[in-house]
């Protein structure tokens, strides 16, 4: 009998008896291993989430520069300087020696060092157990991707709601309503009844470490509703719910104060659990229990969940994913030019309202200079300061470019070659230092989005739309008003004109470089827009206003759209209330939202620069542990659309002596919308692949006509020009050269008649 009991009383022993009970307990329910519910298959496999140690956080072995340092040292580049986060930026943090204990007794690991500053409470209520672990170095968890869509409708319930459009599905962090606030896509979750008993919950669909969450009210222009206090509840399987305790009570987090503001609460301590629940406490008087939320949280490494790991993104590309201040993106900067000394430039065009200079990067095999036959393209970023996604996508690309030229990738090397690319990270800084400052999930909607005196650069251009359709509407045109380099107006130009200083650093920076294609990435949506902006009725709001170069417009949308990831993936999910997949992920600006003084119809009526619109993301301000997958949504259609600017007819416009013509005229047969000629008398012309009747003409000399063909492969065809000067322009010259002298009566007749002939045209 002793020999029996200590059989039993040894681990061997034990372990046999737990079986046994197991055993026993699943033949009584009669249920089979398959059959048991989710969360006992996770407890049983939960060595798998723990198998894996988290890494150390990485130490910043470098301080940050000197104010008055313009780049630093070749050495201190290595790597970017990395700034001790505070609370409200959420950088994730890996804890120290960290180790999470789902079923120990309290005090059975205690001795050891790695234990010795942490303790923790075990709650145990029939199947759910969870553990609540604290720290003396606190950990902040990323989102988990309400906001990214990461987290799909699916994953969202609530105990009631008021309406289809006010469903758990629409209670994401900044989430937009639409105009209207239909039935569809309204701008909060709202519970169907005001009283205690309500709750909105998120299933992460596996075992995380919850550290947080954030909530915002309702977005509405008529509504004020939002919740101000509430209380958080977890569970392993939907139907247990243990309630964040402070001490021995329910803890009550505070909510918010008003309706865009997000409010981030800390758990007191990070909490291990499946299911987390939002129960509102208090909401405001005069509203309704409406809010949006995200949830911060780092999921347990869990090799056998299919479902996490169909989901997940990596790249094997070798950037600094990371995001920059102005300081870091100068000193990145400074790096990808020493890298890559041959091919790159740094220069600045200008400067912020605060003094901040407007960098930009340019990548070409001469540097510096404009080379005939070679189409100039930009990127624009940051023009709205708290959409720093463009931002960051512009510094990894100039790494991109520069690492893949140096290891030999044959398309990059051609593509730099060939075209002039010049990438503007960050068109206000001002804006995007105010976004920084509080983080990626606590600058709500519009923090930082305009410039430091309260102007939206992307708005701030000349109204030129509104000048060619009155022309044209008098019938005036093109004496008077040209449908092409339409000039800037007197007022626009004037010191008290509401004009940022960025906004004229960039129409300068416009007209000095003869530019043929760019973009401008912008956040909040995923779309391409191209032009027109501004509708040509009065008093709509919407309106399909295609300009006379709609169909190049089109394709060049969707050859961005097409090879991202996910604009043309028809089983996404629409950001916020409109669904682009109709026309696959492009849109007519007009026909969305109406837009006067755009910086695509001012591009494109002003210069020769098609330029359009890149919505690169739901989240205007993704977490910096988003970045890696954002770069690969995104990296082969910032390639591709780059590309696009060798598609359509080149050449140059010479005189009789062969010297090349600046300002001549290219127009098109068919397409109202002419061009000009640079300086040194090249051209590009973007055009969609078929035949065309282009001619070339210029002030003082005769015109010429060609028929020029595009092919469908990648290359723009060659169509140059000879020229010669009129019978009128050469009287003109020989009067220069030789002086003012009486002219005869045969040479004033000569004059009169081809002035005749050039009124008659």
């Amino acid at each position: 009998m002793m020999r029996a009991r200590d059989s039993w009383t040894s681990p061997l022993g034990l372990a046999l008896w737990v079986l046994t009970l197991t055993l026993m307990g699943e033949v009584t329910q009669g249920r089979t291993l398959e059959d048991q519910d989710y969360y006992i298959q996770e407890i049983l496999n939960r060595d798998h989430y723990y198998a894996f140690p988290e890494p150390e956080e990485e130490a910043a072995t470098e301080k940050p520069r000197e104010e008055a340092e313009e780049f630093g040292r070749p050495e201190e580049r290595r790597q970017p300087p990395k700034l001790k986060p505070t609370k409200k930026e959420l950088k994730p943090k890996k804890a120290k020696k960290e180790k999470l204990i789902l079923e120990t007794p309290p005090g059975k690991n205690g001795n050891r060092k790695s234990e010795k500053t942490k303790s923790h409470d075990k709650f145990s209520n029939g199947d759910y157990e969870s553990q609540i672990v604290s720290e003396d170095i606190r950990e902040s968890c990323p989102p988990l991707g309400l906001e990214t869509l990461k987290i799909t409708d699916f994953q969202l319930h609530a105990s009631t709601v008021k309406r289809y459009g006010l469903g758990a599905h629409r209670g994401r962090l900044n989430i937009q309503a639409g105009i209207n606030e239909n039935d569809f896509y309204d701008g909060a979750w709202c519970a169907g009844r005001n009283d205690l008993h309500q709750w909105i919950e998120v299933d992460a669909r596996r075992l995380t470490k919850f550290t947080g969450v954030i909530t915002q009210g309702r977005n509405s222009l008529w509504l004020s509703d939002w919740v101000t206090s509430y209380k958080v509840m977890v569970s392993n399987d939907s139907h247990t719910w243990i309630t964040i305790k402070n001490g021995s009570g329910d803890m009550i987090f505070e909510g918010n104060s008003e309706k865009e503001i997000p409010v981030l609460n800390e758990l007191p301590v990070p909490v291990v659990a499946r299911y987390i629940r939002i129960n509102p406490r208090s909401w405001f008087d005069n509203g309704s229990i409406c809010l949006r939320l995200e949830i911060l949280g780092c999921p347990l490494p869990d090799p056998n969940n299919y479902y996490h790991r169909r989901n997940e993104m990596t790249t094997t590309d070798d950037l600094d994913f990371k995001h920059h201040n102005y300081k870091e993106m100068r000193q990145l900067m400074k790096i990808v030019n020493e890298m890559c000394p041959n091919i790159t430039r740094i220069y600045n065009i200008g400067k912020s309202h605060q003094g901040l200079k407007l960098y930009a990067v340019e990548i070409s095999d001469n540097p510096g200079e404009h080379e005939v036959g070679e189409p100039e393209f930009r990127y624009i970023a940051g023009a709205h300061g708290n959409e720093v996604l463009g931002r960051e996508l512009m510094l990894l690309l100039m790494q991109f470019l520069c690492q893949e030229y140096r290891a030999g990738n044959t398309r990059i090397i051609r593509l730099i070659e060939d075209t002039r690319i010049h990438l503007l990270p960050s068109a206000n800084p001002d804006g995007y230092e105010k976004a920084y400052e509080v983080g990626s999930e606590l600058g709500g909607w519009s923090l930082g989005r305009w410039t430091h005196d309260g102007i939206d650069i992307n708005n701030n251009f000349p109204d030129l739309n509104t000048l060619l359709w009155e022309a044209e509407d008098r019938r005036n045109f093109p004496r008077k008003v040209p449908n092409h380099h339409i000039p800037i107006p007197e007022w626009f130009l004037s010191e008290n004109a509401t004009v940022a200083l960025e906004t004229r650093a960039i129409i300068a920076w416009m007209e000095k470089i003869p530019f043929v294609l760019g973009g401008n990435l912008q956040g909040g949506e995923l779309v391409v827009a191209y032009p027109y902006d501004m509708v040509r009725s009065l008093w709509k709001t919407q309106e399909q206003t295609p300009t006379p170069d709609d169909h190049v417009f089109r394709w060049l949308a969707y050859s961005y759209a097409s090879t991202h990831r996910l604009m043309t993936d028809a089983r996404r999910r629409v950001c916020h209330t409109e669904d682009f997949q109709k026309e696959d992920g492009t849109v007519n600006g007009a026909s969305w939202h109406t837009v006067a003084g755009s910086l695509n119809d001012f591009s494109y009526l002003h210069t020769n620069c098609f330029e359009l619109s890149i919505y690169v993301g739901c989240d205007k301000y993704p977490h910096e542990s988003d970045l890696p997958e954002e770069w690969e949504n995104n990296r082969e259609s910032l390639i591709v659309f780059m590309e696009q600017v060798h598609r359509g007819i080149k050449g140059i416009v010479r005189d009789s002596h062969g010297k090349g013509i600046p300002n001549a005229i290219i127009s098109v047969e068919g397409v109202n919308h002419d061009i000009r000629t640079a300086n040194d008398g090249d051209y590009w012309r973007l055009l969609n692949p078929g035949e065309y009747v282009v001619t070339a003409r210029a002030e003082g000399f005769t015109s010429s006509t060609k028929n020029c063909a595009v092919g469908y492969d990648m290359g723009a065809t060659r169509c140059d020009f000879t020229i010669s000067k009129t019978n009128l322009a050469r009287i003109k010259e020989i009067m220069e050269k030789f002086g003012k002298q009486p002219i005869s009566r045969p040479v004033r007749r000569l004059k009169l008649r081809a002035r005749q002939r050039q009124q008659r045209r």
